[in-house]
């Protein structure tokens, strides 16, 4: 009796890249939301004069000043993090490990790089959450919650770095690595420009 060949092999589902665009979705619309409470906040909040004869909101603490230079790293550190990711990628696609190793460490390194930075920013600026009030709990709510995406970014490069790395050809990952890091950049992106610039 004569048997058919086999069917061709589905086509990979991609898993991983669909659940990291939707945890992306989940964590812009979480940002977003953050943002529109405080852009509210800010909007309702009265005026006062400020040191240099100009109006203030007066939801701002008397003496918050924001480092600007370690603000202003924070969203270059990690658009320079997104290049490499990138990198690691277009050496994946390649199977080229050697470079995506180096791509993965560099990505590693300037996620530390921006994890300090915004762990500087926190104790320069001494925000009281017992005396600052709303700013304060938004400002650590929106903050804090970068930071727990930081260290989750910096979990998943460890994670897609040895499943690259220790031999598995799995580009998947690697482009879900990268995309993860594009949202966490867009989002740090607008909530400098809302929290650092416009406060």
């Amino acid at each position: 009796m004569l048997a058919l060949p086999p069917g061709p092999l589905p086509e990979p589902k991609r898993q991983v890249f669909v659940g990291t665009a939707l945890v992306a979705a989940a964590g812009s619309m979480l940002i977003g939301g953050m943002l529109a409470v405080w852009l509210r906040f800010r909007a309702d909040a009265g005026t006062r004069p400020g040191d240099k004869h100009a109006l203030v909101k007066d939801w701002l603490p008397q003496s918050l000043e924001v480092p600007g230079v370690a603000a202003n790293i924070l969203p270059i550190v990690l658009v320079v993090l997104c290049v490499m990711a990138q990198w690691a990628v277009y050496a994946a696609k390649r199977d080229f490990r050697p470079h995506a190793g180096m791509a993965f460490a560099l990505t590693f390194l300037f996620g530390l790089a921006g994890l300090n930075t915004q762990i500087y920013i926190f104790s320069q600026m001494g925000v009281s959450i017992a005396e600052d009030g709303a700013y304060a709990a938004l400002f650590y709510a929106l903050t804090g919650t970068l930071v727990f995406l930081l260290l989750t970014g910096l979990v998943y490069t460890v994670v897609a770095a040895i499943r690259y790395l220790g031999g598995r050809n799995d580009v998947e990952t690697v482009s879900s690595h990268a995309l993860y890091w594009y949202f966490l950049t867009t989002a740090t992106v607008a909530v400098w420009f809302v929290v650092y610039i416009q406060k």
